[in-house]
């Protein structure tokens, strides 16, 4: 045996040791340590998920969150028993990601336990933060849509709103990323491999999904979907905490199966097991795995199944409950709906729920058209989250009929009720009508535009930045608002400041609560603006750059563990982290490296020690079939092994792509940032949110002037922004000038892309990625995202940076002036305007 597995040996016995000396007795609402810990032993031995002879540190996880969950259990049912007693108005929404992190650290965060489960922790021989990183994210969510939902549930549970959200149980998310010399690599996601403790399986919350099929019509001419396949939508709890608040809400998940009965034994004997199970196998496959590719017809039609599952199984939950609270006070009011429930769409992939909801009113629950569709628009509000084409849902009318018939049905009669209206009352929109309308007709494509759908069947429309929204008002939607001039509105996103400050970066906010001298910023972010008047302050200055360098010294370790890059803290620590996206121009960050490290190897080596030593950072997730992103990871992995292996260079640069960006990597990484690059093409991002992450954690933002980047440069101060590029109003017009051949691209764009063109970052061939930058027009050329117009203002801001930098004392202002201006980019504040102008919903609150 080598020393290792000895070490292990002990330190295992010892912790066993340590479990036997507390004594196993359920406390589920502990607050004192040798109580908790007394609970953690309980399900070590009672409700055990390991052999009873291990107590490592999965085993002490488990234990720990069956121990935390006893709580949030009680606390739960409590607020689920308040919303039945008072039977107050309830929002509902309906997204179909979530990135939610480790639950441990925001639970016992939320609940102010931290302390007291550290020492339990210590009482069993453990480390809380040894513990805590046992806890693999749940892979739910993609990017900023997931992170969103998973902020405002936070809100919503913290301001004690009643609001529930709703979402599919990915088995495998959308994909673990492995980096290899070949760039990225998409594996399954595991988190589910043996279980999530967090969960619980509602095994009587039960709803029929219905796929295929056909519409029978009655002698009375009512309509009844009939046939097809049905399978079974099963229900999953993870309770969601407010901060210091009894009430806590739930993250309802919905898996799919199939029942017994579908399982043909007799084929199944015959040896013939594949038809047997078919579906079995076809339930199984629609929450395997998040966005599956939709090349195919089969993957369009799992893609419709998992959102349409998502929609009939949360509006039947939702029916369901409205009859529970209010069946029981004579007969039921249906015209009642809309003043219990608000129904709110997370971007488009929810949008079946507008024909789900008409076609449950009027089928299942006898109401004509006329009563439902007033229900229905009065229940349901959309958020739109993008302004780019190929993310404004169109699902083919072929599919969408195999699929969905009775759907189908009600879409034409919404268009069509539409397009009378336009007709009898807006007469001098009639040019526009093919435009406005629902369904394409295109006879080489006919698509269902789904934005349009939500559009005309919802009550309000908001953006999610204040530029965003102007964009969908004077642009993308400008013929809608002449119908309806009061149905738009803007909400600008916020983030959870528990989360992503109070718990992510602890020495920050130790000082931050200590010069505030109260900790109520965590839940009223507008008081960090009381910061300012300390900006000058030498002291705060020692104590902030002190809390930096600990969160840089965190990540530089996280860094060697995970790449086996190492890192200087003592460097500019400049992150890019986002999805990877040629409009998000992480190509546009790589080539300013690029250009840096040549400049670097020109200089001499007296010259070089006057530059600004950068550590840049990039991580994100490419889709699997999106080749041009794949390539711009390559290309960032290639640039980091010539530039990281430089030895007259490698002191001065350093290049690190982070593996598998996740939220648990981002509260590493964005306490640890110094400088974060938002860079979009101006007018294309709705509104972002990790830039408000950073921001907060007084990290100084280079970027554009798109999304939410506007409105932080207003808070913030335009002296702490680094700002480049071209304004969304200009972007048409450059553009159109470079399609006339108009361009004249600046030298140093043109050296950066040489250099890359000669092979100094190895043989790959980029021709294919860098040629999407040349020539004036065409498919995947023009340089559509702008980047080499704003190469030229880009790296001159960046040598902004680099002056900036080196004059400490302005640095850490800025940095304490960034977080100081973050006041209005938390969720609570973004969740309290939803709660009071869209959803109109009031606090119920559990005494």
């Amino acid at each position: 045996m080598d020393a290792t597995a000895k070490t292990n040996g002990a330190t295992s016995a010892t912790r066993f040791d340590a479990l036997a000396k507390v004594p196993p007795i359920a406390h589920p609402l502990a607050e004192e340590p040798s109580e908790i810990a007394s609970n953690i032993s309980y399900h070590v031995q009672y409700s055990p998920h390991f052999s009873l002879f291990k107590f490592d540190p999965e085993q002490a996880y488990c234990a720990t969150a069956d121990s935390v969950r006893d709580r949030l259990i009680k606390q739960w049912n409590d607020t689920y028993l308040q919303y039945h007693k008072v039977n107050p108005k309830q929002t509902y929404y309906l997204s179909m990601e979530y990135l939610q992190g480790r639950a441990l650290t925001n639970a016992i965060g939320n609940l102010c336990i931290q302390g007291a489960y550290g020492d339990a922790l210590k009482k069993l021989g453990h480390g809380l933060e040894e513990i805590v990183e046992q806890e693999k994210d749940a892979a739910l969510g993609n990017g900023g849509l997931g992170r969103l939902a998973s902020c405002f549930l936070d809100s919503m549970a913290t301001l004690n709103l009643p609001a529930w959200g709703y979402g599919l149980r990915y088995k495998h998310g959308l994909f673990k990323q492995r980096i290899t010399k070949a760039g990225q690599e998409e594996i399954a996601e595991d988190w589910l491999e043996k279980f999530s403790p967090w969960e619980v399986a509602r095994h009587d919350i039960v709803f029929p999904i219905r796929f295929f099929g056909h519409v029978e019509v009655d002698p009375s001419g009512s309509r009844k979907w009939v046939g097809g396949e049905v399978i079974q939508a099963v229900a999953y709890d993870v309770p969601i905490p407010g901060y210091k608040t009894k009430n806590t809400i739930s993250l309802r998940l919905w898996e799919a199966k199939a029942s017994a009965e579908d399982l043909n034994l007799s084929q199944f004997n015959d040896g013939q097991y594949e038809s047997a199970t078919l579906l079995h196998s076809r339930a199984h496959q629609i929450c395997a795995v998040l966005y599956p590719g939709d090349a195919t017809e089969s993957g369009k039609l799992l893609r419709l199944k998992q959102q349409f599952l998502l929609c009939s199984a949360s509006l039947q939950d939702i029916i369901f409950r409205f009859k529970e609270r209010n069946d029981g006070k004579g007969t039921l009011d249906w015209s009642t709906f809309p003043t219990k429930v608000a129904v709110q769409l997370n971007d488009t992939h929810p949008t079946l729920s507008i024909p789900e909801l008409m076609r449950l009113l009027m089928d299942d629950e006898g109401l004509g058209w006329d009563e439902a569709w007033d229900i229905t628009t009065r229940t349901i509000a959309y958020t739109n989250h993008t302004v780019l084409p190929e993310a404004l849902e169109k699902w083919s009318q072929a599919v969408m009929w195999k699929l969905l018939p009775r759907h189908m049905e009600i879409i034409e009669e919404i268009d069509k009720r539409f397009i009378a209206m336009i007709q009898s009352k807006k007469p001098n929109l009639e040019s526009k009508i093919s435009a406005m309308c629902i369904l394409d007709h295109n006879p080489q494509k006919p698509v269902v535009r789904m934005a349009n759908l939500c559009v005309i069947s919802s009550h309000t429309v908001n953006g999610v930045a204040q530029l965003h929204s102007d964009i969908l008002k004077d642009e993308l939607f400008i013929d809608y608002v002449s119908i309806w001039p009061t149905k738009f509105q803007n909400k600008t996103n916020g983030i959870t400041p528990r989360r992503w400050l109070r718990f992510c970066n602890p020495e920050l906010s130790d000082i931050i609560t200590k010069w505030l001298k109260t900790d109520e910023w965590v839940t009223n972010l507008d008081l960090l603006a009381n910061l300012r008047k300390f900006a000058d302050d030498e002291q705060l200055h020692a104590q902030w750059e002190s809390a930096k360098m600990a969160s840089k010294q965190r990540l530089a370790q996280y860094i060697l563990r995970v790449t086996g890059v190492r890192v200087d803290p003592n460097t500019l620590f400049d992150i890019q982290v986002k999805r990877i996206h040629e409009y998000k121009r992480q190509l546009l960050n790589v080539l300013g490296v690029v250009y840096r490290y040549k400049k670097l190897k020109e200089m001499k080596p007296e010259e070089r020690k006057n530059t600004t030593a950068r550590t840049v950072m990039l991580g994100g997730k490419a889709f699997a079939t999106y080749t041009n992103a794949k390539r711009i990871i390559k290309l960032v992995t290639d640039v980091g092994d010539v530039v990281n292996s430089d030895p007259e260079v490698n002191s001065y640069l350093k290049v690190v792509f982070v593996p598998n960006y996740n939220v648990s990597v981002a509260e590493v990484l964005i306490p640890g940032s110094e400088l974060s690059q938002h860079i979009s093409t101006a007018g294309m991002e709705a509104s972002g949110t990790s830039n408000m992450k950073f921001a907060l954690n007084g990290c100084l933002i280079i970027g554009t002037l798109d999304g939410a980047n506007v409105e932080i440069r207003e808070e913030i101060g335009e002296q702490n922004f680094f700002l480049f590029g071209a304004r969304a109003d200009e972007v048409p017009r450059l553009r159109k000038e470079r399609e006339n051949g108009q361009f004249k691209p600046d030298p140093r764009f043109e050296e950066a892309k040489q250099f890359i063109r000669s092979g100094a970052f190895g043989s790959y061939d980029y021709n294919p990625l860098l040629d999407s930058l040349e020539g004036d027009s065409g498919y995947g050329r023009g340089d559509y995202f702008l980047v080499g117009q704003d190469f030229p203002s880009y790296i001159d801001a960046q040598a902004k940076v680099d002056e900036a930098y080196k004059d400490r004392k302005r640095w850490i202002k800025m940095s304490i002036l960034s977080t100081a201006g973050s006041g209005k980019f938390s969720s609570d504040r973004t969740i309290s305007q939803y709660a009071k102008e869209i959803w109109n919903i009031e606090k119920c609150s559990v005494a």
